[in-house]
């Protein structure tokens, strides 16, 4: 018999974030999350994101025994100011046993119906920032620090409790040697030339700094169009900001800028951590952090995390002064392959910047959706 318990203690939690180090124990694919980190994110004192949101944390046992556990979400902008009354839910795990997965999806849909709203989704997270999105291609692939990994079964559970395909997220890959300079050296000084831009590279994070809120204000119009897509809140700028940018080599953030320094494009490329996470396994000390620190200086693989082009130029060729900007700094600093984060199937634009490095397609994920009428 399945029993749940909502994890409402530190200790519960303790045990809802270390659930997944037991699951994918045997993985070589699995990434673990610093497991600190993990817990301010479930810290209703530490992450603003809970100012427009509420939680519940549910774990499963069998024979206590934990054998699952799911987060039920609700973001308050989402189904207040959007009008988008979905119930969401994610960081849902859980041992190949249907009785588990359906136990903890039936405490997200009570939820759900106790606050009137229309449907569940998921996995997802708070925000557009945080993973999404089931694995069902590519298990034979290491997974990332932005992405969630998970075991075949986990879609085939899903459409058996009658979840139906909500949204389709696409990952690709390719050498950096795919890189044709022909392609955007030539193109870039026009550009810049025609709409009077210009670039800034950062050598130091004191130097990004001052270009964050600006970063995630126009984070927030490139991509405003998205189905999917919640705003980010000032005080979730300052979180992300004091929680993220450290993490990235600041040469690896790009700046486009107009005449009056206005913002008009920006990407952040962050180095691959997933083997120093494995070898961290969870922990920053004693020797966690130096992995990370060598990931973050000495690292063939990154990973395109974001980019953003201001309404007024897209189709204009600005990302050409991005990636040659890139191809300058990858060059100096031996990489040789360049791996990008879940992009939406839907979203055909990003496809066309990316065609000309001849990606190809290394993973699918996709979000579930089930009506609660």
């Amino acid at each position: 018999m399945v029993t749940i318990k909502e994890a409402t203690s530190k200790s519960d939690l303790k045990k809802f974030v270390k659930f997944p180090f037991s699951l994918y124990r045997d993985s070589p694919y699995w990434v673990p999350p610093i497991i600190k980190d993990e817990l301010e994110t479930f810290d209703r004192d530490k992450n603003p994101v809970f100012k427009d949101a509420d939680a519940w944390f549910f774990l499963a046992y069998k024979n206590d025994v934990l054998v699952g556990r799911v987060v039920a979400i609700i973001n308050n902008i989402e189904v207040n100011r959007q009008q988008l009354r979905k119930m969401r839910f994610g960081w849902f795990d859980f041992i190949d046993d249907p009785e588990v997965s359906e136990r903890l999806l039936e405490k997200v849909a009570e939820i759900g119906k106790d606050h009137q709203l229309d449907y569940m989704e998921g996995p997802v997270g708070f925000s557009n920032l945080d993973k999404v999105g089931v694995l069902t291609e590519g298990f034979d692939h290491i997974g990332t620090m932005i992405t969630w990994y998970n075991h075949p079964y986990y879609a085939g559970h899903l459409e058996r409790l009658g979840f139906v395909k909500e949204k389709e997220y696409l990952e690709n890959k390719f050498p950096f040697g795919n890189a044709d300079p022909a392609l955007f050296t030539r193109v870039q000084a026009l550009i810049k030339k025609r709409y009077g831009l210009r670039e800034i590279n950062c050598t130091k994070t004191s130097e990004v700094l001052p270009w964050t809120d600006q970063m995630f204000d126009l984070f927030n119009e490139t991509y405003s169009a998205l189905a999917s897509f919640v705003p980010i809140t000032d005080i979730q700028k300052a979180y992300f900001k004091k929680k993220y940018i450290s993490l990235i080599n600041p040469e690896y953030i790009k700046f486009i800028v107009d005449k009056e320094d206005k913002l008009v494009s920006f990407a952040i490329v962050m180095p691959s951590f997933s083997r120093a996470l494995q070898k961290a396994k969870g922990k920053l000390f004693p020797f966690g952090v130096f992995h990370l620190l060598r990931a973050k200086k000495h690292n063939t693989d990154v990973i395109f995390y974001l980019i953003g082009v201001h309404p007024e130029y897209q189709n204009k060729g600005v990302t050409a002064i991005v990636f040659n900007e890139y191809y300058k700094t990858f060059t100096k600093n031996g990489i040789k392959n360049c791996i990008r984060t879940p992009e939406l199937e839907e979203n055909t634009a990003i496809r066309q910047i990316w065609k000309h490095f001849n990606p190809i397609v290394h993973k699918r994920r996709r979000t579930y959706r089930k009506n609660l009428g």
